[in-house]
């Protein structure tokens, strides 16, 4: 009689039975993807709403690093009362941090762009040539929380700054840079940074140097 066949190392049995928890993994991302494509409607020209892909790429630019940036230095520089400093120079830090996390994150994930995206992005650096989490969904999600707690605004201007958080993270799968998880963690990424930069608050007395600066 023919020998007993051998039994399967461990590792190979593993593949050949993959576990409920890698299953249902392999089958969201498969969603993901799936969804994120159907969803990229300005992902080009010819599109379904590639007319709207300009507009979409105006709020692209509103949620930017860049402009938040040099917009912040900008007021600190200017301005003459030491609350608004303060303020300012929290959300300088906030934005800065934002940016360290983002491009840790993707640096160590490394997932690709989706392939429906063209590379036309403004201003972009290495690691934006990876995808989660998306930058612009993270600092969405930071700001918007930032400027609630920070500034006195009237009830139309806090719904307005909750629909720009809103728009600029959905732009980012309607444009089709990103999947719908890259934005998904993004928003609680940045979500979550804003508890940290409160928890690090740089006030006259934690951080005399920097407020000896202004």
């Amino acid at each position: 009689p023919a020998a007993a066949a051998a039994p399967l190392p461990e590792e190979d049995c593993m593949k050949l039975n993959p576990s409920f928890v890698g299953i249902a993994l392999s089958s969201l991302l498969a969603i993901d993807l799936w969804a994120s494509k159907r969803l990229g409607v300005c992902a080009g020209e010819g599109s379904a709403w590639g007319s709207a892909r300009p507009l979409m790429k105006v709020i692209e630019v509103s949620g930017h690093g860049i402009p938040w940036l040099l917009g912040t230095f900008y007021g600190l520089c200017q301005s003459d009362s030491s609350a608004a400093r303060e303020v300012l120079l929290n959300l300088l830090f906030a934005l800065l941090l934002d940016l360290v996390m983002v491009a840790v994150v993707k640096g160590l994930v490394k997932r690709p762009r989706p392939i429906h995206n063209k590379m036309d992005m403004f201003v972009t650096i290495s690691v934006d040539k990876y995808s989660f989490p998306s930058g612009h969904a993270t600092r969405a999600a930071l700001v918007c929380r930032f400027v609630l707690r920070h500034l006195v605004l009237a009830v139309p201007l806090r719904v307005l700054v909750v629909l720009w958080a809103l728009i600029v993270s959905i732009s980012r799968v309607m444009l089709g840079r990103h999947n719908m998880t890259d934005v998904l963690f993004g928003l609680l990424l940045g979500y979550a940074l804003y508890g940290v930069v409160e928890r690090c608050w740089l006030s006259p007395a934690s951080a005399p140097a920097l407020f000896a600066l202004w």
